[in-house]
């Protein structure tokens, strides 16, 4: 059984960041899915299909690690383990934030396949825990898109066990996924990445 008062205090963080990321640009209509950590075995995530910026308590529920509903008949997202499996891995994630920005979705189609996206020269990078100079390199790698999420998930999972300071990840033509201790690391995050993102494709465009 989990905790209804903590429930309600990840539901009312889930629901904020929605509001705050679609008025943004980066969660249009009912693409993207949050989630936030209740306790070491529950986790509140957004019902499929519910438009972000008008998201409510109703439309947050209650998922095991396993990504089973907990006392609830809603569906979770289709890309539900790919949450699960960064809960799994790592104890101290608070928070995941799934967006679908064009800057991100572009980004994801430009990088060649094999290959990681890296920053390098950045003040904003120090908004990302252990990072503390821009004379260092972020990366963030590239998934392929599939629909077969159990195997997606399990690929996610285990890069993350061999590179566990990861900020975050792309998904090619799909968006990001990134994850923090707390709701507010997470948005950090996601603003971080989506001002490299832009300042990378800016670069794109008026390089020689």
């Amino acid at each position: 059984m989990f905790d209804v008062n903590q429930y309600a205090v990840v539901a009312e963080s889930i629901v904020n960041a929605g509001r705050f990321l679609y008025g943004r640009g980066w969660s249009p209509a009912t693409s993207s899915n949050y989630s936030a950590r209740i306790d070491s075995g529950h986790i509140a995530i957004t019902v499929s299909g519910r438009h972000k910026g008008q998201l409510a308590a109703g439309d947050v529920m209650v998922i095991d690690l396993q990504g089973r509903p907990v006392q609830s008949e809603c569906r979770a997202s289709a890309e539900t383990l790919l949450h699960t499996a960064l809960y799994q891995e790592f104890p101290d994630v608070g928070a995941v934030l799934h967006t679908h920005s064009v800057n991100a979705t572009v980004l994801s189609r430009l990088v060649p396949a094999g290959e990681l996206l890296a920053f390098e020269g950045y003040e904003l990078q120090k908004a990302f825990d252990g990072v503390e100079t821009h004379e260092s390199v972020v990366t963030i790698p590239v998934f392929e898109n599939t629909q077969n999420i159990e195997t997606l998930a399990e690929e996610t999972r285990e890069w993350f066990m061999e590179h566990p300071a990861q900020p975050g990840y792309l998904i090619r033509g799909h968006g990001l996924y990134t994850w923090g201790k707390t709701m507010a690391d997470c948005l950090r995050h996601v603003e971080a990445l989506e001002f490299l993102f832009e300042c990378e494709l800016v670069t794109m465009r008026v390089r020689p």
